[in-house]
C-alpha cells in the first residue's frame, strides 16, 4: 500500500492524499462559483464576443512563456547557453501537464526535460525554477501593494498576502546567504545527513549567482507579468467589460495569489472562484464575473493544451511517461533511464 512505512519506522502519508485534497478543494470552489449561475447567459455572451480581442488575449497569454524561456535561459547563462525554443518546448510540456495532471507535477517535468536536453544536473533546473519563484512572488507582492492602494481587501486574503510575504523575504534571504556564503553553506551541508538532498541544488544556486543575470531576470519577469496583465485586460475588452488595464492587473494578481495552491488540473473551480472574487472586488456583478470565468479559463486553457500536446508529440512519448521519467529523475538511488526522449527536429 503506498502508507507503507518507510526504513525508519515512520509511516509515510499517501500518495493519495494530496491528490484527493486538491479535487477536493477544486470541487468546493466549483460548487461555490456556480451556486445560483444562470447557464442561459453564457452562450449568448460567447457569441457576443469581439474575437479579434479574444485573439489578441491568446497570443499574449502564449507569449507570456515565450518570455519565461527568455528568463529561465537568461538565469542559466553563467552555467550553460541554452537554444531559445527548445527551453519554450520544455515549458509547454510543462504547462500542458499542468493542464491535465493534478498538483503541477508539471514543474518537475520541465525541470527534467531542461535538465536532459542540455546535459545538467536536474537539481538545477530545480535550483533555477526555485529562483524564479522568488523572483515572481516579488513582483506579485508588490503589485498586490499597488492594487490593495485602490481596493479594500478582506482582512484573511491581506493576512494570507502577509504570510506569503514572509516567506519570500525568508526565501531570498537564505538564497543571497547560499550565494554570498559558499563555503560555509558547503560546510553546513555536509555535516547534516538531511541536507544531502539539498547538497547538488545548493550547488546550482550558486553557480547561478551572477548579479548581472540575475538583475536582467528580475526585469524580464516584470515583463512576464505584465504580459499576462494585458492577456487579461485583453479579454476582458472582448467581453465588454469597461476595466482598465490598472483594474484588470489587479484582477490578475488576485488570481495568481488564489491559485498558488496546487489543486486539480488547469485549476478548474479555483481559478473560477479566484476570478470571481477578484472581479467583484472590482464592481463586477457575481453572474457576470462567474460568466467571465469560464470563458477565461476556456481562452487561456485551450491553446495551452493544443501547443503542449504539439510539444510532447515532439518528444515521441506521452505526459504519462515523461512525468515517471522525471520523478525517477528526483530519486539519486533510481537507475538511468537507458533511452530517453528524443529531440525535437
Amino acid at each position: 500500500m503506498d502508507s507503507a512505512p518507510t526504513a525508519g519506522g515512520r509511516w509515510k502519508l499517501p500518495r493519495w492524499v494530496p491528490q484527493a485534497f486538491g479535487y477536493v478543494l477544486s470541487a468546493l470552489c466549483l460548487v461555490w462559483a456556480m451556486r445560483r449561475y444562470q447557464f442561459s447567459e453564457l452562450w449568448p455572451t460567447i457569441r457576443s464576443l469581439d474575437w479579434r480581442w479574444v485573439a489578441v488575449a491568446v497570443i499574449a497569454d502564449l507569449s507570456v512563456y515565450v518570455c519565461h524561456a527568455w528568463r529561465w535561459n537568461t538565469l542559466l547563462e553563467p552555467v550553460a547557453r541554452l537554444r531559445l525554443w527548445r527551453t519554450v518546448q520544455a515549458i509547454y510540456i510543462g504547462l500542458f501537464a499542468n493542464e491535465v495532471l493534478p498538483l503541477r507535477v508539471g514543474e518537475l517535468i520541465r525541470c527534467y526535460l531542461l535538465a536532459h536536453w542540455n546535459g545538467l544536473r536536474l537539481s538545477l533546473g530545480i535550483a533555477s525554477a526555485a529562483v524564479e519563484r522568488v523572483i515572481d512572488g516579488f513582483w506579485m507582492l508588490l503589485a498586490f501593494a499597488i492594487t490593495a492602494g485602490f481596493v479594500g481587501f478582506d482582512p484573511r486574503l491581506t493576512l494570507g498576502v502577509q504570510c506569503l510575504a514572509g516567506v519570500v523575504l525568508l526565501s531570498a534571504l537564505v538564497l543571497v546567504w547560499i550565494v554570498l556564503s559558499k563555503e560555509r553553506a558547503a560546510v553546513i551541508l555536509r555535516e547534516k545527513k538531511w541536507a544531502s538532498a539539498l547538497r547538488h541544488i545548493v550547488e546550482g544556486l550558486q553557480l547561478m549567482g551572477n548579479p548581472r543575470t540575475l538583475g536582467a531576470c528580475a526585469l524580464i519577469s516584470a515583463l512576464y507579468l505584465l504580459l499576462h496583465m494585458f492577456s487579461y485586460w485583453a479579454l476582458m475588452k472582448a467581453d465588454l467589460f469597461d476595466f482598465s488595464f490598472w483594474s484588470a492587473a489587479g484582477v490578475t494578481v488576485i488570481i495568481r495569489l488564489l491559485t498558488l495552491i496546487p489543486n486539480a488540473p488547469g485549476n478548474a473551480g479555483v481559478i473560477n472562484f479566484a476570478c470571481i472574487v477578484a472581479m467583484t472586488k472590482f464592481g463586477a456583478e457575481k453572474n457576470e464575473a462567474a460568466t467571465f470565468s469560464i470563458i477565461l479559463f476556456g481562452a487561456l486553457t485551450l491553446p495551452l493544451l493544443i501547443g503542449g500536446a504539439i510539444a510532447t508529440a515532439m518528444t515521441g512519448l506521452n505526459i504519462g511517461e515523461l512525468r515517471d521519467r522525471a520523478k525517477r529523475g528526483v530519486d539519486p538511488s533510481a537507475a538511468r533511464v537507458p533511452d530517453s526522449p528524443r529531440t525535437a527536429g
